[in-house]
């Protein structure tokens, strides 16, 4: 179950590489060093790309955050948001259960750091804002 829920993860990764029909170098690069963290290879990468697997439900709290997390990073990578980017992101965002609130602040703070990096401590702070 393990390897089939990181292929998921990754491949969510990947559907919002390919949200504005390109996936750029940092984008790739971001996605390999994500995928060798969770032992998906390379090989793996690459076929997922081709055929990207669904969603799956993430049960734990601290995994959505960490997921949402690894998306907000990877549509910032290139420096570059584009609307359908934001869009892919925003409805990950839901379908993790995460309040529209919540998305709308982290999206408009992260645009106000020069790196695009939300320090995890403020990500965590807008979400006990949002569900305390």
């Amino acid at each position: 179950m393990e390897t089939a829920k990181n292929h998921a993860l990754i491949s969510d990764l990947i559907v919002l590489a390919k949200a504005d029909d390109k996936i750029m170098a940092s984008e790739y690069d971001f996605i390999l060093r994500i995928a060798t963290r969770m032992n998906v290879s390379q090989e793996e990468v690459d076929r997922l790309i081709e055929d990207p697997l669904p969603s799956l439900p993430i049960v734990s709290e601290i995994e959505r955050i960490t997921h949402f997390h690894k998306l907000i990073l990877l549509m910032n990578v290139d420096w570059e948001a584009h609307q359908k980017e934001v869009e892919v992101v925003r409805n990950f965002g839901l379908k993790l259960g995460i309040r529209p609130g919540a998305i709308d602040q982290i999206l408009l703070r992260t645009q106000q750091y020069e790196n695009r990096v939300i320090p995890a401590e403020e990500l965590i702070q807008i979400f006990q804002t949002y569900y305390n």
